[in-house]
């Protein structure tokens, strides 16, 4: 069994992964780590996760109360949003939020990453959604986290981040690794044109594989397929045109088009 030093050290390399590879900034993030079924460690807040040492990290109880923390050092405060995972999720163990550039532009812009463009994204991670936003350190965000934990291990946070969850603290990194690059190669081949995204044969296929190869936690085999994680499209308040408005439109209609047939 491993001891809950190196817990604290491996929570500790996680974070300086996420520092090193540009996925927050200054103190930005958390992780935590599940160590038995009333006993969690955590990074701890205002500490730059590229810094942190064994003796920084926390423990809280499944209510976030500390059991232990050293001088000068407090629980992060979006234990919450992490709690709620492991409330309902028994599967997980790790929780990990970052602030990675483009899989948070995404959530920023509120595209959620639905196209299957590359294998790997679609046996991981299948698609991802966006959890409405909340107000940082309150239940507002493992309120809105809440409604996606049944089919997902990674979700976007609406202007704010994102979210991975897996059954050990290396996978659940893994997944907002693979997160970060998904978003990456969406926004670089949409620059180029669009991403030619993989047809229903081919994504069915890798379904199967992923089925094949047992992995762990949750996916969105059949939401993916329903597009359930596809934005909900706004629909604007029709306004009915004032007859003067009706006859400057059809007149500047009807020029448009004589032109264009006199060319």
């Amino acid at each position: 069994m491993v001891s809950e030093y190196e817990v604290k050290k491996s929570i500790c390399e996680i974070g300086k992964r996420i520092q090193d590879n540009g996925f927050v900034a200054a103190n930005d993030g958390n992780i935590s780590v599940k160590i038995s079924d009333n006993e969690f460690l955590c990074t701890p807040t205002g500490v730059s996760k590229g810094y942190m040492t064994p003796d920084m990290i926390c423990k809280v109880d499944k209510e976030g109360n500390i059991i232990t923390a050293n001088k000068g050092y407090r629980p992060s405060s979006e234990m919450k949003m992490h709690l709620r995972v492991y409330k309902e999720r028994p599967d997980v163990t790790a929780v990990v939020h970052a602030h990675p550039p483009y899989a948070t532009s995404f959530a920023i812009a509120g595209i959620p990453l639905t196209k299957p463009i590359m294998p790997e994204a679609v046996v991981s991670l299948g698609c991802v959604p966006i959890a409405e936003y909340g107000t940082p350190s309150t239940d507002e965000i493992p309120d809105a986290v809440s409604k996606y934990l049944q089919n997902y291990d990674a979700v976007l946070l609406e202007n704010h981040g994102a979210l991975s969850f897996s059954v050990d603290l290396t996978n659940a990194y893994f997944k907002m690794e693979s997160l970060e690059f998904y978003a990456k190669l969406m926004f670089i081949s949409t620059q180029l044109g669009g991403p030619k995204v993989l047809d229903d044969t081919k994504v069915e296929a890798l379904y199967d594989l992923r089925a094949k190869f047992n992995l762990p936690g949750k996916y969105p085999f059949d939401l993916c397929k329903e597009g359930a994680c596809a934005p909900t499209p706004k629909v604007e308040a029709k306004v009915e045109p004032k007859s003067d408005d009706m006859a400057a439109l059809v007149s500047a209609i009807t020029q448009r088009v004589i032109a264009e047939m006199n060319k």
